[in-house]
């Protein structure tokens, strides 16, 4: 029987994982045998996940597609309050590390095949016994299912050790919950051919494994608190941008206070022309209470140089924004700094913002041309070059050259 699954068997089981981490939101999550990073890359976009890692004995295989787990633009352009560590590590199931103690979840896709005998009572013992993870997730092939599958004599992968019944896998998950202190749920991906379900089950055979709430009967190792194990190479770790990063949020809160600010600048600049007044003051360059000021903020800005280089043809204005406009005006100034007051504290120590002299506003450049210096500019054509006569040589020419023909 030609039997075929879609989506295919590798994407129902990576969807299964997916589905589980939707329902029960765990905030650590490793899966081990992680591979070329597939699964990993899928759970990176959901955002209960804080701390994300890998494991594979193949280092070579984790190194070629890692990257692929990097922050894009997007991440660092419109970083969110979502927190997440990504690592990976070159190493063996079979082995104890301290750095992989206290998940919530442990994935094992399409691995414990793979194992000796021995080394799948290793395994055991490490992920039961000494990770000891809230929620334990294991796939293996069903071996009650080769009939369907054309050219399988034995076993589907040559690297397979063994392929288990669905009773021997049973046999073994209540073993594991027996001595260790879990619950399983058995279950499956790539359902059989229509009447066979029941008599043959699913292609690939799952395990859903929950930690009890009191353990005082199962072996769990026990080892010295103080005897650190790191026997895993670390390959690949990135931290995500996140806004709990005081810096970062520092960061995004002045670019929309600019942003916010320019905005409702032009926006008041608009309305004066008009005749219309607004929440906005405003302060010119000649004299008054705020020259001083206005003199530091073109000495701050850079402006000062290139108002002496223009002479009286260009004159500076200071728009100062009153905070509690721009944090009622700019929902995302709102959000980022939590209140009015946070707001001001934020923006104290910012060199790329300047506030006035009591901190309640803050002030942003405005430059005006004269209006003699804008006719001026209206003579010049797109290409900024005095706009040419309609003859290429004046009348006085003509006459001149006339005479001495």
């Amino acid at each position: 029987m030609d039997l075929t699954f879609s989506p295919p068997l590798h994407k129902q089981r990576h969807q299964f994982v997916v589905d589980f981490v939707k329902r029960n939101k765990p905030k650590k999550v490793v899966d081990l045998g992680c591979g070329e990073c597939t699964l990993l890359k899928m759970l990176k976009f959901h955002h209960e996940i804080e701390l994300l890692v890998g494991v594979d004995v193949n280092g070579a295989k984790v190194k070629k597609r890692m990257h692929g787990l990097a922050p894009i633009s997007t991440d660092y352009l419109e970083p969110s309050y979502d927190q997440l560590c990504v690592e990976l590590y070159q190493g063996s199931v079979t082995q104890k590390d301290t750095r992989f103690k206290g998940f919530d979840l442990v994935t094992s896709i399409e691995l414990i095949e793979h194992l000796t005998p021995a080394d799948v009572e290793l395994f055991s013992e490490v992920v039961f016994g000494y990770m000891t993870p809230k929620m334990v997730i294991i796939s293996t092939p069903n071996s009650e299912f080769n009939i369907f599958m054309p050219g399988v004599s034995c076993y589907r992968h040559s690297d397979h050790k063994f392929e288990w019944t669905r009773a021997e896998f049973r046999s073994w998950a209540m073993k594991v919950c027996l001595d260790y202190g879990y619950e399983v749920e058995f279950t499956g991906v790539g359902k059989a051919p229509q009447g066979q379900q029941e008599a043959v089950g699913f292609c690939t055979q799952i395990g859903v494994f929950y930690q009890l709430g009191g353990r005082d009967c199962c072996k769990t190792l026990l080892v010295n608190d103080a005897e650190d194990l790191f026997p895993y190479t670390l390959l690949y770790k990135v931290n995500y941008p996140s806004l709990c990063d005081n810096n970062i949020l520092r960061r995004v809160l002045v670019s929309e206070v600019l942003y916010g600010a320019e905005k409702l600048k032009n926006r008041w600049m608009e309305e004066q022309a008009d005749g219309i007044c607004d929440a906005v003051a405003l302060c010119q360059t000649e004299g008054g209470a705020c020259a001083e000021e206005m003199k530091d903020l073109m000495e701050w800005s850079g402006a000062s140089d290139s108002a002496e280089k223009q002479g009286s043809c260009t004159s500076c204005r200071i728009v100062a924004v009153p905070l509690d406009v721009l944090w009622s005006c700019c929902p995302k100034v709102s959000v980022l700094s939590g209140s009015l007051g946070n707001l001001k504290h934020l923006l104290m120590d910012e060199p790329n913002i300047k506030l006035s002299q009591d901190s309640s506003a803050v002030l942003i450049n405005h430059w005006e041309q004269d209006q003699e210096e804008k006719e001026d500019d209206y003579n010049l054509d797109d290409s900024g070059y005095p706009e040419a006569s309609l003859h290429s040589h004046s009348a006085e020419q003509e006459e001149d050259w006339e005479e001495n023909d």
